[in-house]
């Protein structure tokens, strides 16, 4: 198979290769001569996902200045010179004895081989941290679990297809477990926070002892922005963390970005800045001193409670909040996420760069819940902006919302009638929804029965999974996926997306059939 070239939306595109010492050695000579206007590959089993920058098409050009690179068939992937890393291992895993069924070997045999190995990272995703390792051994093709966990402890070590990792933190998941690691694989207190990146090797050894951890101090008390009451977690969000993927992080970021923008430009904030992203309602928020806010997105109502009495607020400009006041936000009626902003900013902590909480890799600041308080960090601001700046139409429960889409990466997976199912029905938002991904409901799909390799995935894109029900990724999903992705979400359709409250419905319009794309010739 030659290398083919998948459109997954304006800015990516995914390269299909053979094997993965192919993909690993194109990789490798992607990032010995860089393509201008890249702005991140994330490698995979038999894939790269190549995004660009702003202004940049993933189109037939990029694709051919990729193939340009492409090395001869037979190239070995470079092999990184760095020390080889020792894991301790406790080999006590539920799946031991099953792995050792399946390889045809006692459970000493399968510990001895895995320790005897030396693996290497090949890629890197799923959760932060976590490295898809492989070796020369092929007795580790070990099929993964007919039915997955709903919770794996961080720091599991496990075996699937031919690759051993290790789950960094607490997560669902269907590989086979063998053991446990003390050696946390992602640590924001590193540099770089990942343990492991493609291309470096590990072996694992016996488990060592390990002294007790020290008790943690308390922490002192905050003053700032409290939250009196609130009906779901708030997130503190700014424009995300992009560029990432080589850790395993996804971008994370407001979900409704143009909302988080509009707030802060109004307070005279850099547009950027760090915000509260408030999912429904209703929410009560105080201070501890006098502050300007404004807020975006869904929410076009809100009250002030003062001295027993309440005053409407007008959510299209700035406005003030003293100590002690209470501000008021009832459940939008259209859209699900409002966007609070304060002039000169909240004083969240930075994860790689930013202030924004990924729900599913748990980092960033911690979800805001009652009596959370936020502190404030006075940076310097612009004037603010009185002009009323309502924000578009947002979708309501029992409507029908188009959202344009780009067919692929993985649409030939699916027969033409399957297609057409996935287009012309409208699709209901299920309430089990989050900030990773939106379920949706409708007539299930079938598909290719086939596994597909773990591979990268967009935001916006939509897997579907056995069930036949799709999965629209949101800014927090996982960096890759081992579902086949029938459409990817234009970008500029995300922040409305975003407000798309459960009840609504979804159709989808694709602008185009789907083909691979062509590189361009000479």
């Amino acid at each position: 198979m030659t290398l083919r070239f998948l459109p997954v939306g304006p800015r990516t595109l995914l390269v299909e290769l053979p094997d993965l010492d192919r993909t690993l050695a194109l990789f490798d000579a992607l990032n010995a001569d860089p393509i201008e206007g890249v702005l991140e590959i994330v490698p995979a089993a038999q894939t790269l996902m190549v995004r660009t920058r702003v202004g940049v098409a993933a189109d037939g050009a990029l694709a051919a200045a990729i193939l340009s690179r492409a090395p001869p068939p037979g190239t070995a992937p470079t092999l990184n010179t760095a020390e080889v890393v020792d894991l301790p291992v406790t080999y006590d895993g539920e799946d031991l004895a099953e792995v050792a069924t399946l390889m045809g070997l006692s459970v000493p045999e399968v510990i001895a081989a895995h320790q005897a190995a030396t693996w290497q990272v090949a890629f890197c995703g799923f959760a932060p941290g976590f490295a898809y390792m492989t070796c020369d051994d092929p007795r580790f093709d070990i099929a993964r679990r007919s039915s997955p966990r709903t919770r794996i402890p961080a720091g599991s070590v496990a075996l699937a297809g031919r690759f051993s990792g290790v789950y960094p933190l607490e997560s669902p998941g269907g590989w086979q477990l063998i053991g446990r690691t003390p050696v946390p694989m992602f640590d924001l207190t590193r540099s770089p926070p990942a343990l492991l990146a493609p291309g470096q090797r590990v072996r694992f050894v016996e488990k060592a002892a390990q002294p007790p951890a020290p008790a943690p101090h308390p922490a002192p008390a905050t003053r700032g922005l409290r939250v009196v009451s609130t009906a779901f977690p708030i997130t503190v969000q700014d424009e995300g963390r992009p560029g990432q993927g080589g850790q395993g992080v996804s971008g994370a970021g407001a979900l409704d970005i143009g909302a988080l923008r509009r707030a802060n430009r109004r307070v005279g904030n850099p547009s950027g800045a760090a915000a509260l992203e408030i999912t429904f309602g209703p929410t009560r928020l105080s201070v501890d001193e006098p502050v300007t806010l404004a807020l975006d997105g869904a929410a076009t109502a809100a009250e002030i409670e003062a001295d027993g009495t309440r005053i409407a607020v007008d959510p299209t400009r700035p406005f003030a909040l003293d100590a002690g006041e209470v501000l008021i936000l009832p459940p939008p009626t259209r859209g699900m996420r409002s966007y609070l902003a304060v002039r000169g900013g909240f004083d969240a902590p930075l994860a790689l760069r930013s202030a924004s909480r990924d729900t599913l890799a748990g980092i960033g600041p911690e979800p805001l819940g009652n009596g959370s308080v936020l502190p404030l960090a006075h940076a310097p601001a612009a004037a603010t902006d009185p002009t009323p700046a309502p924000g578009a139409p947002l979708p309501a429960v029992g409507e029908v919302v188009e959202i344009p889409v780009t067919l692929g990466p993985r649409t030939d997976w699916f027969p033409p009638d399957q297609v057409e199912a996935f287009l012309s029905q409208e699709w209901t938002v299920s309430p089990l929804s989050s900030r990773v991904g939106m379920r949706l409901e409708g007539q299930a799909l079938t598909r290719d029965a086939r596994e597909l390799p773990s591979e990268g995935t967009e935001t916006g894109a939509i897997q579907i999974p056995h069930s036949g029900q799709p999965v629209f990724f949101l800014a927090d999903h996982p960096l890759t996926g081992g579902y086949p992705v029938i459409a990817t979400v234009l970008p500029q359709a995300l922040d409305l997306a975003a407000q798309i409250p459960p009840g609504a419905r979804i159709r989808f319009i694709a602008a185009a059939p789907f083909a691979p794309l062509k590189p361009d010739t000479p």
